[in-house]
């Protein structure tokens, strides 16, 4: 059995890493959730410094345009050079596995864009639900903490096309899921 915690990067806000709880003290499977550039990557990043020895980072995006190739380049400036980059693995529950033993901790940023992802290669909401699931199955059996970055899309405007409505719903409970 392995104990879950959910911390809010609001409530433990520092540019101070000395200040952040150590990942002892919060469980080893950490689900950072928020708004739009509310800083979630940053905090996720500032945690897993406080880890010794080899950190990979998973990102789950893929660069579509000008605009996200730009945001990929703020979060890769944003972390250490020395850190394993594994950029959008097409099954991060496996990546995870190939992981074991060989690092000390791990980034998965994020969730909110391996759904969106899902989606975009048409898959069926059971489809993506499971592939959620097993991902978070992973995570509970791996030897190192991991660190996943999730977006709340729920709290805003209901999106005005059908494709926005199933996006957003499949999000909330991959977030239930992670939860």
């Amino acid at each position: 059995f392995m104990r879950q915690d959910l911390i809010s990067h609001n409530t433990v806000r520092s540019h101070r890493p000395s200040s952040l709880p150590a990942l002892d003290q919060v469980g080893r499977f950490i689900l950072i959730t928020g708004g739009t550039r509310s800083g979630k990557s940053r905090f996720a990043v500032e945690l897993a410094r406080t880890l010794p020895g080899r950190i990979a980072y998973i990102a789950t995006c893929r660069a579509m345009d000008k605009e996200m190739r730009q945001r990929i380049t703020r979060h890769r400036r944003a972390r250490p050079k020395h850190w394993s980059t594994i950029e959008h693995p097409s099954d991060p529950a496996t990546t995870l596995t190939q992981l074991n033993r060989k690092v000390q901790g791990v980034i998965v940023d994020c969730l909110t864009m391996y759904v969106s992802e899902l989606v975009v290669q048409g898959r069926s909401d059971a489809a993506i639900q499971q592939k959620v699931r097993r991902l978070c199955r992973t995570i509970r059996t791996v030897s190192y903490p991991v660190l996943m970055v999730t977006n709340e899309v729920g709290w805003g405007v209901v999106p005005e096309y059908e494709l926005g409505r199933r996006f957003r719903d499949l999000a909330g409970v991959a977030n239930q899921i992670a939860a």
